[in-house]
């Protein structure tokens, strides 16, 4: 028996790979169309006919795809590494992204307002860690973003009981308040509780009801009438004025209180010389957990992955290493259709004098475990460089060039 003689001629098939492809067919065989506006593209996608030709062996068997076939293969492993690589990205710039403007998209993946967003280089905040600290810095007054109203009440003598959830209510609905049409049937957060007082001078300085101490909280009067003058760090200060403002509330105050259900009850009662005016404040409950404040940042920005204003990456901005990432899987989605293409024959071809084995099995093991393992790889590189990591390698490096200066000897001087 002999073997048959085998040519890119072969009629088995009507349809086989060109050698070579034409940059004026890749626009009208696309089937997204994303980069047809692209020449680097189309030229990257006529190559990429030349490359799967000689790659699949087109010189020595057949090969049933057409060039629109591998234009559409290229199209498609571009866009995969343009989603894997926004992917990565997106875990870099989520945290500071959270709240900002989001983008419009087509079917193509082209955002329809902005500009090159994946492109940018997000610049590191610690948005997120403060918008979860806003509520707590609300929490211990000092700062944040829920607004904190207040109120006032006329004491009563001999009236110890006020409902401040009523007060509040009544007051919200008059106009001209800051929060007039706010409450309605929603609770109140009473937050403090206090009256106008003097002010702070004259009881910081003097004997009565001061804290009897200077600057840096040494006691005078009781041993000697002279202050003492020291340099002393400026949180000492810090948690003075924290100190005198507490010692304010609690024991120059000369009224304490409790608050249940928004009742607040008075001790001791007030009479006629009371303060007449108690003044409390408070803040309105809500259970829109995405509620921040006085801005909506975050209810209509960013929330997830889906809302960044990410585009597909420009082909022209895509370096010699994706590229080449690029035509490999390419090469695999080739393999795929392919295996698919000859897998529809049955095994094999019928030629003159013989038969044709068809590899459709191996070609499309071959192409999966290609498009997998293409996959992993860049996924572990994007992974090493992710920010997190590069920080670690910096700080890795800091380390390891510290431990050599140490063990570097260092000169005597002798004089």
């Amino acid at each position: 028996m002999s073997f048959p003689s085998l040519t890119p001629s072969s009629t088995a098939s009507a349809i086989t790979l060109t050698s070579t492809g034409s940059t004026s067919q890749v626009t009208s065989s696309l089937a997204i169309g994303y980069y047809t506006s692209s020449a680097a593209f189309k030229a990257g996608a006529a190559a990429q006919v030349a490359y799967t030709y000689k790659r699949l062996g087109g010189d020595v068997l057949d090969i049933e795809i057409t060039a629109g076939n591998v234009y559409n293969h290229y199209e498609e492993a571009v866009l995969e590494y343009s989603y894997i690589v926004n992917l990565h990205q997106a875990r870099n710039a989520i945290g500071s992204s959270l709240g900002g403007t989001t983008g419009s998209f087509n079917h193509k993946g082209e955002e329809l307002t902005g500009t090159d967003t994946a492109l940018k280089y997000p610049k590191f905040k610690f948005d997120y860690a403060f918008r979860v600290a806003d509520r707590f810095s609300s929490e211990a007054t000092v700062g944040g973003t829920e607004p904190i109203y207040s109120a006032s009440f006329a004491r009563v003598a001999d009236k110890q009981d006020y409902d401040l959830q009523q007060i509040v209510e009544t007051d919200a609905a008059t106009t001209g308040k800051p929060y007039s049409g706010m409450v309605g049937n929603k609770r109140v957060k009473i937050r403090q509780v206090y009256y106008m007082s003097p002010r702070q001078m004259w009881r910081f300085y003097g004997y009565y009801g001061g804290l009897n101490v200077t600057g840096d909280m040494h006691n005078y009067g009781q041993y000697s009438d002279d202050s003492t003058f020291q340099v002393i760090p400026a949180w000492q200060n810090k948690l003075q004025a924290i100190s005198y403002e507490d010692h304010l509330y609690t024991r120059t105050s000369h009224y304490s209180y409790e608050i249940n259900d928004n009742k607040l009850r008075l001790y001791p009662t007030p009479d006629s010389v009371s303060p007449e005016t108690f003044w409390f404040r408070f803040s309105i409950e809500d259970n829109n957990a995405f509620a921040t404040g006085s801005y909506d940042s975050g209810l209509l920005g960013v929330n997830n992955m889906n809302t960044l204003p990410f585009e597909n990456i420009p082909f022209e901005n895509i370096n010699s290493m994706g590229q080449q990432w690029i035509r490999r899987f390419s090469l695999a989605l080739s393999k795929e259709t392919l295996g698919q293409v000859r897998g529809k024959f049955g095994g094999s071809i019928p030629i003159p004098g013989d038969n044709v084995t068809l590899n459709a099995s191996d070609l499309l093991s071959q192409a999966a475990t290609e498009q997998s393992a293409l996959r992993e790889e860049l996924n572990k590189q994007l992974d090493e460089m992710l920010y997190s990591k590069i920080a670690e390698v910096d700080k890795a490096m800091v380390d390891n060039t510290d431990a050599i200066v140490g063990k570097t000897p260092m000169k005597i001087f002798v004089g």
